[in-house]
């Protein structure tokens, strides 16, 4: 095989320099399911989704890899480009480095015909940047009901070269603060919804980090506005002042516990119009495919300190871990990027891995 490092960077150029914001994927996805050769055979194929797997052996576990090739949108960094070991430009870290790697993989198990420990199957989509209402997976797993079967499923989200197990759960809420409409220059004529909705939000801004240790790993939970609108004119006082709040929960709460907590929070002072609330992904640590992965690339241990789609397959009772060459640090950034050192780094390790 050519050297993984000159593939790797190719590769994951190839898939940054097609635009494929979410809902906008469908080329991508397409060039995709001609890049993975047999004996993959392609039993799962809609414009946001593919998946892969070879040939089933008895006595074989099942392990997924999986990765999505949707980005945020543009922020000047298309196209991309490879400059002194680093691919830079948009998905580079979040994650088409990631389905790179897969994807390599998948060509290494054709062109070398290694005896796998395990049975692959990879898993390649769209529109998870979206909320999770919009994921293909659902319709996935309903259709193939050997992806459910697995015994572990990777993510190759970007993990600085960690081990990230479990997620947070994330609540999106729309909050909307009533008052009563009136003239700038009589405001006690008025009620401004702006002033309530500061007094509303005093206990979600004053709200301390809470820290829950689950399965040796230690998440936190956090609860932030990151929208306000409000107000029609300069000189009206506002009836409507609408906030969303971003709620991300460690996996001890369940969605439920979530929105109970979250309208505890809020008290009378606001009412919640609108919520998606994706679930947070059970913690799996010690199980045989997951310590075998830790020891092919010796990897640490850390939380996912975010949602990713592991909570999907643990929705389905998949065991589900975070493992990818990108840095978060990089992930949705203008100058997003990743090294070709980490690529390698990942695919390495997860050769050995599948090889057992």
């Amino acid at each position: 095989m050519e050297n993984p490092a000159d593939r790797l960077a190719r590769r994951t150029l190839e898939l940054v320099d097609i635009p494929s914001a979410s809902r906008q994927e469908a080329e991508i996805i397409a060039h995709a399911a001609t890049l993975v050769p047999p004996p993959f055979e392609l039993l799962y194929e809609r414009e946001d989704c593919l998946y892969f797997s070879t040939p089933r052996r008895d006595g074989k576990p099942l392990v997924v890899l999986a990765g999505h090739l949707d980005t945020v949108p543009e922020q000047d960094n298309l196209p991309g480009r490879l400059e002194d070991g680093v691919v830079h430009g948009l998905g580079a870290s979040d994650m088409k480095g990631g389905v790179a790697v897969m994807i390599e993989l998948a060509r290494w198990i054709a062109e070398d015909s290694p005896d796998l420990g395990v049975d692959v199957g990879l898993v390649i989509f769209g529109k998870e940047e979206l909320s999770m209402e919009e994921s293909p997976l659902p319709g996935l797993f309903d259709t193939v009901e050997d992806v459910t079967r697995a015994e572990l499923a990777v993510v190759l989200e970007p993990t600085d070269g960690f081990l990230h197990v479990g997620c947070l759960g994330h609540l999106r809420a729309l909050v909307v603060y009533d008052g009563v409409a009136g003239h700038s220059a009589r405001p006690w004529l008025a009620e401004n919804a702006i002033g309530i909705a500061i007094e509303g939000l005093q206990p979600v801004v004053e709200h301390e980090p809470r820290h829950a240790e689950i399965g040796g790993v230690e998440f936190v939970e956090v609860v932030s506005p990151t929208q306000i609108h409000g107000g029609v004119a300069t000189n009206v006082i506002p009836d409507r002042v609408e906030v969303t709040l971003s709620y991300r929960y460690p996996p001890d709460r369940s969605p439920e516990q979530a929105e109970e907590f979250l309208r505890g929070l809020l008290g009378e002072h606001g009412r919640i119009e609108e919520v998606a609330n994706s679930p947070a992904a059970r913690v799996v640590v010690d199980t045989p495919l997951v310590r075998r992965l830790r020891e092919a690339g010796e990897l640490e241990i850390r939380p996912k300190q975010a949602w990713t789609p592991v909570a999907e397959f643990s929705l389905r009772d998949v065991d589900a871990v975070n493992f990818g060459p990108g840095a978060t640090r990089y992930a949705h950034k203008r100058d997003e990027q990743t090294e070709v050192s980490a690529l390698v780094s990942a695919f390495e390790t997860l050769q050995r891995f599948l090889a057992g």
